[in-house]
């Protein structure tokens, strides 16, 4: 649930309104139909979480997918608000990247194209190829270093596109376009947003799927303590009678 009120810091992932402006109000002008002329400026407020509810002073709307959601005030604190910034992108990520693991998995398991454990008993599952105690000691050194480099980046902005700043010469790969968006061909292949300075709509599009990613997220681990079976399985069981599966019946049987 802290993944959750921490990624909620810089926006409230319940309102889905398309957000295409970083200012608080938006200009809008109209041509008189008879005589051509334009109307007074029209302010316009800007989407928040709740409509109607003045957003805090320090979310002016600059940050993607800002909707003025920060009911705790983490984010007073302009360094405390950046460090957030950048931990709601990566748990967004992160989420991101289990739902579609989960849910790819599982279906070739239900299916039964490949015989694999549902997805909270796979780290219980011994590899031919090598040892837990390796597999541990390798996820330590690669991720280690990862996020030291990220987190270098975040205190330096810039500092590991610089070169040497890699080995190999790597840092060739990686533009530094920002912190939290290394770029480069490395990890922006397509090169959608090579200009991150005016790539709002790409921000947007990745931070509001990474918080529903969270949410599905938090979903998966309710349905595995509650029903002991992976989604596709209580999502087959749900359409098989979609009035008397559900979630209420669910934890309510459960609960009994």
């Amino acid at each position: 649930m802290a993944v959750v009120l921490r990624g909620g810091i810089t926006g409230g992932f319940l309102h889905h309104r398309r957000d295409t402006s970083s200012v608080i109000t938006r200009r809008i002008s109209s041509v008189k139909a008879a005589g051509g002329g334009i109307n007074p400026t029209v302010a316009v407020e800007r989407a928040t979480w709740l409509p109607g509810l003045d957003p805090p002073p320090y979310l002016n709307g600059k940050l993607a997918g800002d909707y003025g959601f920060d009911p705790l005030g983490l984010g007073e604190d302009p360094e405390s608000l950046r460090w957030y910034v950048q931990a709601e992108l990566v748990h967004s990520r992160f989420a991101m990247l289990g739902v579609a693991g989960i849910l790819f998995t599982d279906l070739l398991r239900t299916t039964g194209i490949r015989n694999l454990p549902v997805w909270y008993e796979a780290g219980a599952v011994k590899f031919d190829f090598a040892s837990t105690k390796t597999l541990i000691v390798v996820q330590f050194l690669l991720m280690g270093f990862a996020e030291t480099k990220r987190y270098v980046d975040y205190v330096s902005p810039g500092s590991q596109a610089k070169e040497g700043s890699f080995f190999f010469g790597l840092e060739a790969s990686l533009e530094g376009l920002e912190p939290g968006y290394p770029g480069g061909p490395l990890l922006n292949p397509l090169g959608l947003a090579k200009d991150i300075k005016n790539a709002h709509e790409w921000k947007l599009k990745e931070i509001k799927n990474g918080r529903l990613a969270m949410m599905a997220m938090l979903g998966f681990f309710v349905q595995a303590s509650v029903t002991h079976t992976g989604p596709i399985d209580n999502l087959v069981e749900h359409l098989s009678n979609p009035w008397h599966k559900t979630i209420i019946q669910t934890l309510f049987t459960s609960a009994s």
